[in-house]
């Protein structure tokens, strides 16, 4: 039976970054990503410009890299948003984890161009007019790598570390091992032993990194319940996508590039905020277990005439309820049912109660870019609540960025997040069980490419302060 120093469950950025620490020291280190690896993730869908056609495991979303690999690659050097290690770390320390983990991303070809810097007035004056419509504008300094570019920095990181450690791709975990067993046994008394392949096979180790990414949060989930670990449930983002003419957002994109901004409803009091601003860049879809979601994408070197962002709306819910994932994902069924995948529609059509066309489609100012949308009632998928807050929330952003409010605005949806519950964790995220420790997206605790990546050097420091 192989045995190792650390076993890691994953290989997005949070455990790309554990396992880059700990091979500095020589630990042997195994990787175990379901996923295949970086140079073997192609788009079938994409690349023929067809309706996915659910590859499992979908390239998309898993793999070496994690589902962040084929996005716009944007690190937000800021502690203000992008998770909550806030809850865990001080400002300082975790602002020189930023700084860290940006210099690493630069050391493996990430472009020196840092967005927010500069147009200092412009952001005051951005900030004053957010100010004046109820929004809190949160500018931050963005490390744009791109779509393509994202790729490639990771291909980098894959082949450097597959010199230095051990990593199987195609692989599922099944379970996490300890002295359990079958018999339920104190939290206090369980010790972690291994893990367990979809195969059977049993590998032994004397630390796990448990970094599934958003697309084994279920998985995580159901392990850390068998183990009796107490969490706390995150709530759901749900929204939808916008995608206006760039030259209406160029003043706000070239000051800041991505910026945040949170509301909270006049009705009902609920947080909506701006997410994932992709400037000249293209509206794509994601395969979350068979279901399609929509996203975004922004190429360092490829222009569209549109830029795109969600308006995502937060919901937490209380007892008896624990299932905001099983919630998010029954309204993410429901546009697949009605449009096939993802459904679009004009700001206009919305407002006036009535479906979008293809004819209307046409007729309007915007060219979609994902052109496989199908043209429909988003009135009909997301509840009342969610679209009126999102409407409360274009009428206010169109002070900040006017035009954003038009008619020929075009709403894709279903965009989901889904952030898994959090397990109980120490400052240095760890498990209630000793030399477990759940990191990333996956176990509930970033919302990005930085602060994931973050997540990945605290672990693989306080493993190497251990003596591996």
């Amino acid at each position: 039976m192989k045995k190792y120093d650390v076993i890691i469950v994953g290989a997005g950025p949070a455990g790309i970054f554990t396992a880059l620490e700990l091979v500095e020291k020589s630990a042997k280190v195994l990787i175990v990503e379901k996923g295949r690896d970086i140079s073997k993730r192609h788009c079938y869908s994409a690349a023929n410009k067809t309706a996915c056609i659910n590859c499992k495991p979908c390239d998309i979303v898993c793999g070496w890299g994690g589902a962040g690999a084929f996005s716009d690659g944007k690190l937000t050097l800021t502690t203000e948003f992008g998770g909550m290690l806030d809850t865990y770390l001080d400002n300082t320390e975790l602002t020189e984890l930023i700084d860290y983990i940006d210099s690493i991303y630069l050391k493996f070809g990430a472009t020196p161009i840092v967005y927010g810097l500069e147009n200092q007035e412009l952001i005051r004056d951005l900030q004053q007019k957010a100010a004046a419509a109820d929004l809190k504008f949160i500018p931050a300094q963005i490390r744009h790598l791109g779509t393509e570019k994202c790729g490639e920095i990771l291909g980098r990181m894959y082949s450097y570390l597959k010199e230095k450690c051990e990593i199987l791709t195609l692989t599922q975990v099944e379970k996490i091992l300890t002295n359990q067993n079958d018999k339920k046994i104190p939290l206090e008394e369980i010790e972690y032993k291994g893990i367990q392949l979809a195969d059977g096979t049993v590998i032994e180790s004397d630390y796990l990194v448990v970094a599934p990414g958003r697309e084994g949060s279920e998985w995580f989930a159901k392990e850390t319940s068998k183990l009796g670990l107490a969490s706390e449930t995150n709530p759901v983002d749900i929204g939808v996508r916008v995608e206006v003419p760039a030259v209406i957002t160029e003043k706000i994109t070239e000051a800041v590039y991505e910026s945040k901004l949170i509301y909270y409803t006049k009705s009902f009091d609920d947080r909506v905020r701006t997410f994932c601003m992709n400037p000249y860049g293209v509206v794509s879809t994601e395969n979350n277990a068979g279901l399609i979601t929509v996203n975004g994408h922004s190429y360092l070197e490829q222009r569209t005439q549109n830029t795109n962002f969600a308006l995502l709306v937060s919901k937490s819910f209380t007892e008896p309820f624990k299932e905001p994932i099983t919630y998010g994902k029954s309204i993410a069924k429901l546009a697949n049912l009605l449009g096939g995948g993802v459904i679009v529609q004009r700001l206009g059509d919305l407002k006036d109660g009535r479906r979008s066309t293809v004819e209307r489609i046409k007729r309007g100012l915007v060219d979609p870019t994902l052109k496989d949308a199908t043209p429909g009632d988003l009135s009909l998928v997301l509840p009342y609540r969610h679209l009126l807050a999102i409407e409360e929330m274009l009428d206010a952003l169109d002070v900040i960025i006017p035009g954003v409010n038009s008619r020929h605005t075009l709403l894709y949806g279903v965009e989901a997040k889904f952030y898994s519950s959090r397990p109980r964790l120490t400052n240095k995220l760890e498990t209630q069980i000793k030399n477990i420790f759940a990191i990333g997206d996956g176990a509930g605790v970033t919302r990005g490419l930085a602060q994931a990546s973050c997540t990945g050097v605290i672990v693989g420091r306080e493993i190497l302060n251990r003596n591996v």
